[in-house]
C-alpha cells in the first residue's frame, strides 16, 4: 500500500496516510478540519546489494563525467611508488 502525503490549506500541517489505491482521498485536515491537497513527492528508494552502481543512473545534462582508474590499479601503482624499508645496519 502506498503512503500518501496531504497538506492542509489553512494550517499547512502535513499528514502522511497509508491508503489502498481504491481508498478515497483525505478531504479534511485531522487538526483543524480545513481542506487538504495531495502532495506529489518522489518515492524513497535506496538500492542495496551487488549490481547497483552510481554509474548505472543517467547523468544530468551538463554534468561532467568523472573518469577514475579501478581501485586495484590505484593500489598497485601506489605500492610500486612507495619505497620499501631495507633491513640492515645504518652506519
Amino acid at each position: 500500500m502506498p503512503i500518501y502525503e496531504y497538506e492542509c490549506e489553512k494550517c499547512h500541517k502535513r499528514t502522511e496516510l497509508l491508503q489502498k489505491l481504491s481508498d478515497p482521498p483525505l478531504e479534511s485536515c485531522p487538526e483543524c478540519k480545513s481542506p487538504v491537497h495531495k502532495i506529489v513527492s518522489p518515492p524513497g528508494l535506496h538500492f542495496k546489494g551487488t549490481g547497483w552502481y552510481v554509474t548505472d543512473y543517467a547523468k544530468k545534462s551538463g554534468e561532467p563525467t568523472a573518469t577514475k582508474a579501478p581501485a586495484s590499479k590505484e593500489k598497485s601503482e601506489k605500492a610500486a611508488s612507495t619505497p620499501k624499508p631495507t633491513s640492515g645496519s645504518t652506519d
